[in-house]
C-alpha cells in the first residue's frame, strides 16, 4: 500500500455494527410495545423486513433523493404494510423510541478497538459519515471511539452526503491532508468507495459478508484486523 498519512472512517457497518445493535433494539421495542398484540407474530421476521427496507432507504439517503425525515417516515411504515398491517397500527412514539434506543447500543464489528489503536500510532484517523448527527454522537461516545479520531465530519453539518464530492473535499481541508496520502475505508460502495475514487483518493472496501467485490474497486477487507497487515 502507498505511505498514507490520513486514514478516513466510515462509522456505520464499518465499525460500528449497525445491524446487530438494530436488531437488539427492535427486539427490546418489539416486547415493550407488545408488537405480537397488533399482528406481529414474529419478532425475527419484523426485524428482517425492517432491515431490508431500511437499507434500500439508506441508499436513497446517501445519493440525495430522499430527506432524513422521508426515511425516518419510511421505513417502519413500509416493513408494517409488507407484513400486512395497517402502518396506522404502528405505535405513535415507537419511531421516536427507536431512534433514541438504538444509538445506545455498543456493539463493533471484532477487534474495532485493536485496529484503531493500531493505525492511531502510525496515522492520523478520521470519521466521515452520512448518519445522523445526535446518532452519530451518542454512538461515538457510548462506545469510547472519539479519542481515536482527529475529525467527526457528519453530513448533516457539511450539507451534502457521501458520495458527493464535496464531502470528501471538506475534509481533505479540514484535515490539512492531500489527495495522495489519503486512504477511505468504508462498507458502502456507492458512498464510501466510488465517492472516494471519483474524488481521487483511495479506498479500501470492508466486506465482512463477503459479497463479490467489483473488479473496478482495488481493494478489500472483510475483518478489520486485516488492516494491521495492509497500513
Amino acid at each position: 500500500m502507498k505511505n498514507y498519512k490520513h486514514i478516513f472512517f466510515d462509522l456505520d457497518h464499518t465499525i460500528w455494527d449497525f445491524d446487530k445493535n438494530a436488531e437488539e433494539a427492535l427486539n427490546e421495542l418489539y416486547h415493550i410495545h407488545q408488537l405480537q398484540s397488533i399482528g406481529l407474530t414474529s419478532a425475527d421476521l419484523f426485524i428482517e423486513t425492517y432491515t431490508r427496507h431500511n437499507h434500500q432507504l439508506w441508499a436513497q439517503y446517501h445519493i440525495g433523493a430522499i430527506t432524513k425525515d422521508e426515511l425516518r417516515d419510511a421505513r417502519f411504515k413500509r416493513t408494517f404494510m409488507e407484513l400486512g398491517l395497517n402502518p396506522n397500527t404502528i405505535p405513535a412514539d415507537f419511531e421516536d423510541a427507536y431512534v433514541k434506543l438504538c444509538p445506545t447500543k455498543t456493539n463493533l464489528f471484532p477487534h474495532a478497538h485493536e485496529t484503531l489503536q493500531y493505525l492511531q500510532s502510525k496515522y492520523t484517523l478520521h470519521l466521515i459519515s452520512n448518519g445522523f448527527k445526535e446518532s452519530q454522537q451518542l454512538k461515538i461516545a457510548g462506545t469510547n471511539l472519539a479519542g481515536y479520531f482527529q475529525h467527526m465530519i457528519i453530513s448533516e453539518d457539511v450539507g451534502v452526503n457521501k458520495p458527493d464530492k464535496a464531502i470528501f473535499e471538506y475534509a481533505l481541508n479540514l484535515a490539512g491532508a492531500d489527495k495522495q496520502e489519503s486512504v477511505m475505508i468504508g462498507d458502502s460502495l456507492e458512498a464510501d468507495i466510488y465517492g472516494a475514487l471519483n474524488f481521487g483518493i483511495d479506498a479500501i472496501y470492508f466486506n465482512p459478508f463477503k459479497a463479490p467485490k467489483p473488479h473496478d474497486v482495488p481493494a478489500q477487507i472483510t475483518h478489520l484486523k486485516e488492516l494491521t497487515l495492509l497500513l
